[in-house]
């Protein structure tokens, strides 16, 4: 099973779709769900270098819909904020675990990220003098 999650800044929130396996055909899905929940605007993705997010069928999808993907640098996942809502999933939802099957363990995952949700707060603060943003309304301070 693998997990296929984006972290909403503006928010906060995890957007998430688990699926059997993890290729390039599974991942317009999880674009597919991203491009719905916020149309008209453009997206940028942040990804790291996993060879499905670089397939030539997604970057097209992409291109087509308004979504720009930014690779990271290769051994750079630290770049990447979804990297510790991972490691904080991993501890309060796998570690020490032995869920009895993929749904038990599916069903804790979403639990947690339902309880993170609701107390997600926006990721503000960074990055003030980013030339991105120039070209983005990403709010610079919390409200």
């Amino acid at each position: 099973m693998h997990m296929l999650a984006a972290l909403d800044l503006a928010t906060g929130k995890i957007y998430y779709r688990i699926r059997q396996r993890k290729r390039w055909h599974e991942f317009p899905s999880l674009l597919k769900a991203l491009r719905s929940r916020w149309p008209g605007e453009k997206l940028y993705l942040v990804l790291d270098n996993f060879s499905p997010h670089k397939h030539p069928n997604v970057r097209a999808w992409a291109a087509a819909n308004e979504i720009e993907l930014v690779f990271l640098p290769t051994y750079g996942p630290c770049l990447n904020w979804i990297e510790s809502e991972f490691a904080a999933l991993r501890y309060f939802a796998l570690n020490g675990t032995d869920y009895r099957s993929h749904g038990e363990q599916n069903a804790a995952i979403a639990a947690y990220i339902r309880w993170r949700n609701a107390r997600a707060a926006p990721k503000t603060g960074f990055a003030l003098e980013s030339p991105i943003r120039t070209w983005t309304d990403y709010p610079a301070k919390a409200v």
